[in-house]
């Protein structure tokens, strides 16, 4: 007989993980963070993004996130910068809508981002 169920057991695993409320980062300006708007995906892990300091940077999507998280074009992100390249960053998280909504309130983000 066929196997009729919806994938296997890391489906299930994944579908356990969706639903837990996690807690909310901020920006750490002393480790060089900041958060940023996808403007354009690149390929591969490479996306451009306008971060809120008012630059447009390459960011790398870093390797854990990359194969877990979805980004696509207009979500907002939390970038870590590099000391020693300042058009080059790197994504280290994604905010899910309701966290945004949470930033917006908290003043992080400016309020003309959608």
């Amino acid at each position: 007989t066929k196997n009729k169920g919806k994938g296997g057991k890391n489906r299930s695993r994944a579908k356990s993980d969706r639903d837990g409320k996690r807690e909310l980062h901020f920006k750490n300006v002393d480790e060089g963070q900041e958060y940023a708007q996808v403007l354009k995906m690149l390929g591969g892990p490479w996306l451009e993004a306008y971060c809120f300091d008012g630059q447009k940077r390459l960011c790398h999507i870093c390797g854990k996130m990359g194969r877990k998280v979805r980004i696509a074009v207009g979500d907002i992100v939390l970038i870590s910068l590099r000391g020693f390249q300042d058009n080059k960053a790197d994504v280290i998280d994604k905010y899910m809508p309701d966290e945004v909504r949470a930033l917006k309130t908290a003043g992080e983000l400016p309020e003309t981002v959608k």
